[in-house]
């Protein structure tokens, strides 16, 4: 590795279906952006997806791309802890002059295939970011915590749309890693009743540690309470992308209610509108993050939220093939993180 103009670094790259590994490669180092030494990053779903299939929805790969979009670091030159955002906004569209740069029609976000050139993700020994992309944290806080800021950014953001849940009843349906932070993030912003359901028995374990007072399988009898008089929850998200679990969030959320889309997956069309219609629910999605992001940090700095019961295990970055398959196995792992800690390595 050499570091300097034009820098030689190891990153993750995925190829095509199937096809991820290790490549040098080299970029120059801005005068106006700040080189990060990354120490710890988070594979999400769309990571697996790109793996599995070379793409995720409606993008493909035209060419090799960086992998990774949840990382952590070092500045390279004084050591400080940061937790990078992965959101690069114009700064000048309609969507960031209002505030809503999640929505910003020119988005750089890491690893993503959406613009061709695709924008190269975090997964490399090092970074050249922006410095509004960076957010300094204390050095004491380990890397298995902060390394959740990103997916922790989008907990917050899905409770936002939902216009808070302050002393509300909150269902969660789909308890995976994102829904699982939910219900820790609803917890820790005062909701009066956490109520989660999924399929798997384990994940309904995890959401049991991360802060919902009860948690049910979706093939067992709720409750009828929850569907009688209108129904129960006064803010519902939907995380799991089923739509068996998206008829029960509209049974199930109080008339005036608001249920949020968090879950994604093509194809999702059955709507029940009528029912939607006579219960005048307020029917949000939820996308990334902004302001959010700050926030994460300083709840998991805080200690406002703990991660670690979604926490699998973490593998060295060189072992990318073993780290995506154990993530993409989803009746054993919750979370896996990657380590790119250089333990000889001193900063300068």
């Amino acid at each position: 590795m050499s570091i300097g103009n034009n820098m030689k670094v190891k990153s993750i790259k995925v190829f095509g279906k199937g096809e991820v590994g290790l490549e040098e490669t080299s970029f120059a180092v801005t005068a106006d952006e700040t080189l990060v030494r990354v120490t710890r990053g988070g594979i999400c779903g769309s990571d697996i997806h790109y793996y599995q299939h070379g793409g995720i929805g409606d993008f493909s790969l035209c060419h090799p791309m960086t992998l990774g979009h949840e990382v952590i670091g070092r500045i390279h030159q004084s050591g400080q802890t940061v937790a990078v955002n992965p959101s690069k906004a114009c700064g000048k569209c309609f969507y960031c002059e209002s505030g809503n740069s999640n929505q910003c029609v020119n988005m750089e976000f890491f690893g993503s295939a959406m613009r061709n050139p695709h924008v190269d993700g975090g997964f490399s020994e090092y970074l050249s970011v922006s410095k509004q992309q960076l957010v300094p944290y204390d050095d004491t806080i380990s890397d298995d915590v902060m390394a959740f800021s990103e997916p922790l950014s989008v907990a917050i953001h899905a409770i936002n749309q939902a216009g808070g849940v302050l002393g509300k009843r909150v269902l969660v349906t789909g308890c995976g890693p994102i829904g699982c932070l939910i219900i820790a993030a609803c917890q820790a912003a005062g909701a009066s009743e956490i109520i989660g359901t999924d399929l798997s028995e384990r994940c309904r374990d995890i959401a049991l540690e991360m802060g919902a007072d009860k948690v049910y399988s979706p093939l067992e009898s709720l409750p009828t309470e929850y569907t009688a008089d209108k129904g129960y929850f006064d803010v519902s998200f939907e995380a799991s992308a089923a739509v068996q679990a998206f008829h029960g969030c509209i049974d199930m959320t109080r008339a005036k209610g608001a249920l949020v889309l968090v879950g994604m997956r093509p194809g999702m069309v059955d709507f029940p509108l009528t029912k939607c219609l006579a219960k005048e629910i307020n029917i949000r999605g939820t996308f990334r993050f902004v302001s959010e992001f700050e926030t994460a940090v300083r709840w998991l700095e805080k200690g406002k939220v703990n991660p670690l019961p979604l926490l699998t295990r973490v593998f060295p970055f060189t072992q990318i093939i073993d780290a995506l398959k154990l993530a993409e196995d989803k009746t054993s792992a919750m979370k896996v993180q990657l380590s790119f800690e250089r333990r000889d390595e001193k900063f300068i």
